[in-house]
């Protein structure tokens, strides 16, 4: 199976139980986002932010999984080849799987992009704003269908390589520098943390209930 080879399986295995997160997939849109702001985050690293987002258990090797992930996403989106992509079930899923999981995606990247920025450049409030308006996506019985399928496709290509256009032109930071480290460590003043909860409340998805 292709889930196999993408990874989402192990994904899957290792992930799908944590419940702070809504899936694999916005764990590694999570991943992304930070990818695009960040050096690719440590083990240890990895366990201060999870601890900032409440996840407090996480087993040695998802641990692992999370930091070789974090090399392969930060060598993609400086890779010229374009090839990043995003890790989604495959199409023996349902579509209304592959659609959420799409969605959910979406979300982490603009969470994990708003929590180690912190701030947007000029060009990136159309592209978090396209991220956010498919994260709010809602499946409909009636689109699981061909052109459904074709929708999705198109939804997934459109999406696919925005962490690319949010990573180019960055200097990336230490982690211990971004936001999120620095909100978890106790280091930033009150108007900074102010200033990445802003980011993070402006551009979370406004997720159907």
């Amino acid at each position: 199976m292709q889930d196999d080879i993408s990874g989402w399986s192990e994904w899957d295995q290792n992930f799908k139980a944590i419940e702070e997160i809504s899936s694999p997939s916005e764990l590694h849109g999570l991943l992304t986002g930070i990818v695009c702001v960040s050096q690719a985050p440590t083990r240890d690293e990895w366990e201060q932010i999870l601890s900032t987002l409440e996840v407090l258990e996480i087993h040695p090797e998802a641990l692992a999984i999370l930091t070789d992930e974090s090399e392969d996403i930060a060598n993609a989106l400086s890779d010229d080849e374009l090839d990043y992509l995003p890790l989604l079930p495959d199409d023996t899923h349902s579509l209304a799987e592959r659609v959420q999981a799409l969605a959910d995606w979406c979300a982490g990247v603009v969470l994990g992009f708003g929590l180690a920025a912190g701030h947007l450049r000029a060009e990136e409030h159309e592209l978090i704003e396209h991220l956010q308006d498919v994260a709010a996506v809602e499946f409909d019985e009636s689109d699981d269908d061909e052109e459904g399928e074709e929708s999705y496709q198109e939804l997934y290509e459109f999406v696919r390589l925005i962490p690319v256009s949010l990573s180019m032109g960055r200097k990336k930071v230490e982690v211990s520098e971004t936001p999120l480290l620095q909100l978890h460590l106790g280091k930033s003043n009150s108007q900074a943390n102010a200033d990445s909860t802003n980011v993070v409340e402006m551009f979370t998805p406004h997720r159907p209930s």
